[in-house]
């Protein structure tokens, strides 16, 4: 069982036990069992395929599992996704803002998809806006934004609904130094402020040091190994360790290689369009 697991705690607001999905012959999820626990922020990481985002895709109600089973909440995902929806918020690593619309004009339209009650979706919006520093550009629209505002309305647009657990995959992908550190200090005021649940994936070593409080290493569609990143270090036999030492530790060497190509120009097509 890998570090940490602990499917069982009474706080955990996400919990999964043997899930699973294939595609034909490949398992990309495997018999993954862990637990999420409030206003936690937690760190999904591994090599391209190693089963993340198929993993994302499950707990947001987009794909169902071939087996096993995940609540989130205490709202099953396969037997009451409707349920689950009304709970989470989820920031893809594609850019989801409309470019066309200004930030005010893009807050009100999810705020009608999410159902928020009419009275309440323009206070929400503006109060969304003031959270996330974006107030004075409320009328600007979104093709004009830097990639770090565009990223923080994104973050904006999923809380609207006020959801107790929110999914972020690759939030700081393509940002530059400035952009990413101002993303941090907005993720750690939504778990300070509203108490939110975070579970976020990323391939930087850095982002998990300074945001997470746990993590988990994904490899090959299995959880190799959960828990925080001392414990992590520890496990390797060198409590100094980095956490490059460590994924490499877990993942193995191979791991840093895996998708090279197709890595990079993900990142490089999502700094496009972040532009």
């Amino acid at each position: 069982m890998p570090i940490g697991v602990d499917s069982n705690n009474p706080l955990s607001l996400l919990e999964t036990e043997s899930l699973t999905c294939k595609f034909d012959d490949l398992i990309a999820v495997d018999q993954v069992s862990f637990a999420v626990e409030e206003s936690e922020v937690f760190g999904l990481v591994g090599p391209n395929g190693a089963g993340k985002t198929t993993m994302i895709k499950i707990l947001t109600t987009l794909r169902r599992p071939t087996s096993g089973t995940a609540r989130i909440c205490g709202f099953d995902i396969v037997k009451d996704p409707g349920s689950v929806r009304r709970q989470i918020g989820y920031v893809p690593q594609m850019v989801s803002a409309d470019g066309d619309l200004t930030a005010i004009e893009n807050l009100l339209l999810y705020s009608k998809l999410y159902d928020v009650p009419s009275a309440e979706r323009f206070p929400r919006a503006k109060e969304a806006l003031d959270f996330m520093n974006l107030s004075d550009v409320a009328d600007k629209r979104v093709r004009q934004f830097s990639g770090g505002m565009i990223r923080r309305l994104e973050i904006a647009q999923s809380m609207l609904h006020r959801p107790r657990m929110l999914f972020l995959d690759e939030p700081t992908v393509g940002l530059d130094p400035v952009a990413r550190s101002s993303v941090w200090e907005h993720i750690m005021e939504l778990r300070d402020k509203y108490k939110t649940t975070i579970l976020l994936t990323t391939h930087m070593m850095e982002e998990v040091e300074n945001l997470c409080t746990r993590m988990a290493i994904m490899n090959h569609g299995k959880m190799v190994a959960i828990g925080t990143a001392a414990e992590l270090k520890t496990a390797t036999g060198d409590p100094d360790a980095t956490l490059d030492e460590v994924f490499i530790k877990f993942a193995g060497a191979e791991s840093l290689e895996a998708g090279g190509f197709q890595q990079v120009s993900r990142a490089r097509r999502t700094a496009r369009r972040l532009g």
